[in-house]
C-alpha cells in the first residue's frame, strides 16, 4: 500500500527545495500514515546519505524499511 495512494506523484517545487523539505511535504500529505516511519531517500535511483538540493527533473523516492525473510 502506498501512503499517498499512488506510486507516482508529480510536483512543481520552488527553486532551492531540498530533500528534507520534500519529505516534510510528503509526510504532511500522507495524513499520519508515515508517522514514526523512518524513510531512506533516493534521488535519480541512488540512495543519498545527506540532504541535497533538488534540480529540475530529479526523480525522488522515499523508501520505508524493508525486512527480508
Amino acid at each position: 500500500m502506498y501512503a499517498l495512494d499512488t506510486d507516482i506523484l508529480l510536483l512543481e517545487l520552488e527553486l532551492g527545495t531540498t530533500t528534507d523539505i520534500l519529505e516534510k511535504i510528503i509526510r504532511d500529505r500522507a495524513g499520519g500514515k508515515l508517522d514514526g516511519v523512518s524513510l531512506r531517500t533516493a534521488v535519480n535511483q541512488k540512495y543519498i546519505p545527506d540532504v541535497v538540493e533538488l534540480k529540475d527533473g530529479d526523480e525522488v523516492a522515499f523508501i520505508p524499511p524493508v525486512q527480508g525473510g
